[in-house]
């Protein structure tokens, strides 16, 4: 049980109701060395100043130190599955082109032409290549990089070809995601990730899933408020009240790994700890919401003399073994059920459960340091067959669109996701209005949000990286 009373130094309280790791002991099935670790921090009680939520000089500042050199997911593998597919790529006022020249050789070109700086293909585009050319004078590269064509090449006696390929960022890959960094100096993303992280997601084995569902929305508020709102449970009793009965809000488990990566457990199956005695096992289970729930029937179990978490699991199991295709039997309870959300520092969420089976990214939107572009991925087994589905196109909802109307997206999921939304808006018109000029953390349940701006001051305190004419890969 967790810590109700008694002499606690800072960090050290919890919600006095059954913790995570006690609830997920009890599961049939069960779970594996990563569920069942824990790797909290008392990180501080000071308040985080709003300035970085507000200023335009700082957002500027933020695409000058933090955007240049940090890890951040670009595509999937599967997005660019043959030789010479290519997806772009954009962060701030940067753009790559993501290529495969090879099997296994992925590269990360700077989208301009090294003529006059057009760019060789436009931001949100994908496809199939065997050049690069610029439509502006007609310049054009091959898939590796190469300079393959200059127009009147007699005009340019001072451009040595052989010095003349396109510059690159690094590329990693990991869990069939692929990472690019602009920084040539960065620590490898094995160690940015860290070794627990990393163990973690090796794990999960995440390239063994395709993407079923996409869906792209602006948000009216900073890139960093969006990222926080969904980084804690704290907020669901309130925000999320329909959900409350069957998640484990205020007893969910928080963790930080090193530098670049944190996480929660959020239990599912179990009434919050805020409406204890209030609902019974069967209205647990008749309420519940997933994030992919179109692979669900309507018709929900009785509970009998069970638990509504316990009857979840099985159902889930069953179902979307059927749904997908594929063997989930050597899943856990808590895979199959629990919220796992883990936060690759800056822009990358990735929650590896089956009923929570997503990713989102995170990015700053270039003109407008008071919106976010975020995206939300719904991410499905492979058919055991190993037959990969093409990757869903994104769906690019409007301002005024609400997430319910995305084609492929869970009802009940998208009115969670306006729900935030909502929050979002107010809470950046807020902060704009507020004579307080600092947001007061939880010790416990937002420690995910101090160890995230705890990065952020890393790298703003750096100097300005440009990134240069040639990144060595």
């Amino acid at each position: 049980m967790n810590i109700d009373t008694g002499k606690l130094q800072p960090g050290e309280a919890r919600c006095p109701a059954i913790s995570t790791q006690d609830i997920i002991e009890r599961d049939k099935v069960a779970a594996p060395g990563w569920v069942r670790s824990e790797s909290y921090e008392f990180l501080g009680s000071e308040d985080v100043s709003t300035d970085r939520y507000v200023s335009p000089e700082f957002a500027k500042a933020e695409f000058e130190r933090l955007w240049t050199r940090t890890w951040q997911f670009a595509c999937r593998e599967e997005h660019i599955p043959e030789v010479g597919d290519y997806h772009v790529y954009d962060i701030g006022q940067y753009s790559f082109i993501i290529t495969r020249v090879a099997e296994n050789d992925i590269r990360a070109y700077y989208n301009a032409c090294l003529h006059r700086g057009t760019k060789l293909r436009a931001s949100g585009s994908e496809g199939g290549a065997s050049e690069f050319k610029c439509s502006f004078h007609g310049w054009s590269w091959n898939v590796d990089g190469t300079l393959k064509q200059m127009t009147c090449p007699w005009d340019f006696p001072h451009v040595d070809k052989e010095k003349f390929s396109l510059p690159e960022a690094r590329v990693a890959l990991l869990g069939g995601f692929v990472w690019i960094n602009m920084d040539p100096d960065a620590p490898s993303l094995e160690d940015y990730i860290g070794p627990q992280a990393l163990a973690h997601i090796r794990e999960w084995r995440l390239e063994d899933r395709y993407v079923h569902v996409h869906v792209q929305k602006s948000f009216p508020a900073n890139w960093k408020l969006t990222v926080e709102a969904f980084m804690e449970a704290y907020h669901v009793i309130v925000t999320h009240p329909q959900v409350a009965p069957s998640n484990a809000d205020a007893n969910s488990q928080y963790d930080v790994y090193g530098e670049h990566v944190n996480r929660f457990i959020s239990p599912l199956g179990v009434a919050s700890p805020h409406l204890e005695g209030k609902y019974s096992e069967q209205d647990i289970l008749d309420q519940f919401t997933v994030g992919d729930g179109t692979m669900l029937s309507d018709d929900r179990p009785s509970v009998g003399d069970g638990t509504a978490r316990q009857a979840m699991a099985d159902m889930f199991r069953g179902m979307f073994e059927q749904a997908t295709g594929s063997d989930l039997s050597s899943v856990s309870d808590s895979e199959m059920l629990d919220c796992f959300s883990y936060t690759i520092f800056p822009s990358c969420y990735l929650f590896p459960g089956i009923s929570l089976p997503m990713v989102y990214r995170f990015r700053p939107d270039p003109r407008n340091h008071r919106r976010c572009i975020y995206e939300v991925m719904f991410m499905r087994p492979v058919p055991k067959d190993g037959r990969r589905p093409d990757p869903a196109e994104v769906v690019i909802l409007s301002d005024e669109q609400s997430f319910t109307e995305a084609e492929g997206m869970d009802p009940g999921f998208g009115k969670i996701l306006d729900q935030d939304t909502d929050n979002l808006f107010l809470q950046q018109e807020g902060i704009e209005a507020s004579a307080k000029r600092g947001l007061t953390l939880g010790n416990y349940q937002e420690i995910r949000i101090r160890h995230f701006e705890r990065a952020v001051d890393k790298y703003m305190a750096m100097e300005p990286l440009k990134p240069g004419s040639a990144v060595a890969r």
